[in-house]
């Protein structure tokens, strides 16, 4: 009965994200490619991990953070976070998750010594060689704890309510979906507020040439010196260094003995 409830939502939110997105990729396409572009089987592997095995072991692995995080702020403070307006609520928890994320991604990319325990697993979301609304999905599930935790687990320790932050989350999961698709708008200016996916193309420029590491809007990128709008989209995704080509392989890359001469 779990099994097939599973493989309902998965198959459901499948095509929820299909009506969505596959016509919003035909009529204002980024680049040329097909539905069944390269490593389409491979991302539809991470899709279906996601959904049937690793987004229920993410959260009760933050269940787990979060019960050793209790306690830290004063009752009354969360308190009194819980009892604001929810719009302001919800204004708090954006600019909050998007300053955490910005510089949890940052360090994924460019602090060198961190090589070893955030770009190993970092590198297979940016392994992908082609973008569109599945590629989205692919990202190692310590990757995920990672990033899941960053943006969550502070604004629980604050008090911010459940609800507040499950509708958060599951707007941030579409929007992070968008992003990545095969999308190039006609934002005009709007892309300095609310980001737009050919930014995001650009974060996964292979030359990883540092730059917009916001999710949500641009403003990070902006105050912090990295935002990147070349009008244009990038040559080649992917990553400079060996990557695996199938999902088991994806799995376990991070975790095999690197050669000296690979860099981050």
């Amino acid at each position: 009965m779990i099994v097939s409830g599973m493989l309902g939502a998965a198959g459901l939110s499948f095509l929820f994200l299909v009506v969505l997105f596959v016509p919003l990729e035909r009529v204002f396409r980024a680049r040329e490619q097909g539905f069944l572009r390269p490593a389409w089987w491979t991302d539809l592997c991470f899709f279906l991990g996601q959904y049937l095995l690793w987004s229920s072991l993410v959260f009760a692995a933050l269940a787990v953070f979060r019960g050793w995080l209790d306690g830290l702020m004063p009752a009354d403070f969360r308190a009194a976070v819980a009892v604001q307006p929810w719009w302001l609520q919800a204004v708090e928890v954006v600019l909050l998750s998007d300053f955490l994320i910005y510089w949890g991604h940052r360090l994924q990319h460019r602090v060198s010594f961190l090589w070893r325990f955030l770009w190993r697993f970092h590198s297979i979301h940016h392994s992908s060689e082609h973008l569109d609304w599945l590629a989205a999905h692919r990202e190692h599930p310590l990757d995920t704890i990672y990033t899941v935790g960053l943006i969550n687990l502070p604004a629980f320790v604050l008090g911010f309510p459940l609800e507040t932050l499950a509708g958060f989350i599951a707007f941030r999961g579409v929007w992070a979906i968008y992003i990545h698709s095969n999308v190039k708008l006609p934002l005009g200016p709007l892309r300095m507020i609310i980001g737009a996916p050919e930014l995001h193309h650009w974060h996964h420029d292979r030359a990883r040439d540092a730059g917009n590491y916001a999710n949500l809007s641009p403003l990070m990128d902006l105050l912090f010196g990295t935002y990147r709008h070349p009008g244009v989209e990038p040559e080649a995704f992917g990553i400079q260094e060996p990557s695996a080509k199938t999902y088991l392989g994806h799995l376990w890359q991070p975790f095999r003995k690197r050669r000296k001469d690979e860099q981050p």
